[in-house]
């Protein structure tokens, strides 16, 4: 994600979490410690063939903690893998980050992407009540740990219904070739 995918991400976000969006100084902020020999944060969009963003996430670390700061998917692009595709991403950033494990906190009314947590080894570890404002909606705390001989933060989908891995992100000037389902993801 770059500066130039602000106002289009902003309003996806809009759209997915009316009552509690991130603003545009949220996402410069994230942005800003995105690049550079000291990043902590890996943030990216997916655009559809007509170049119009229909996904983003972001991740934070900290020392060897990684954190999802956010995973949002169009809704006509809900079912087809992208919410997969991006977490992966995500996943290989923690593991670029040496990350020993990945939290996250989700919605607890927000099934969908619970069960797409667990089918990446993300394990229920606790809740935080009211955390989501203004709505005062509880937050279920996820944590995927490191295997200890792995090295890598990557969870690995199971069963029938895990979503292919995503490309390699590309360089500013190579765009990435368009996945399966007719998307790519870019930082």
């Amino acid at each position: 994600m770059r500066w130039w995918d602000i106002d289009p991400v902003l309003e996806l976000e809009r759209d997915l979490f009316p009552e509690d969006a991130w603003s545009r100084g949220m996402f410069w902020s994230e942005l800003a410690h995105a690049r550079g020999p000291g990043a902590t944060r890996r943030y990216v969009v997916a655009e559809d063939e007509a170049g119009r963003i229909v996904g983003y996430a972001g991740l934070a670390s900290a020392g060897d903690i990684g954190d999802v700061q956010t995973i949002a998917v169009a809704r006509d692009h809900w079912g087809t893998g992208l919410g997969g595709r991006l977490l992966t991403e995500l996943l290989r950033a923690a593991t670029a980050f040496e990350c020993a494990e990945v939290m996250l906190e989700c919605r607890v009314d927000n099934v969908r992407a619970q069960k797409l947590y667990e089918r990446f080894g993300f394990e229920p570890i606790g809740f935080r009540r009211g955390y989501y404002q203004p709505g005062n909606v509880d937050a279920v705390v996820m944590r995927l740990a490191t295997a200890p001989d792995s090295g890598s933060a990557a969870g690995v989908p199971s069963g029938p219904a895990a979503p292919a891995a995503p490309s390699a992100p590309s360089a500013p000037s190579a765009p990435s070739a368009p996945s399966e389902q007719g998307t790519e993801i870019h930082d």
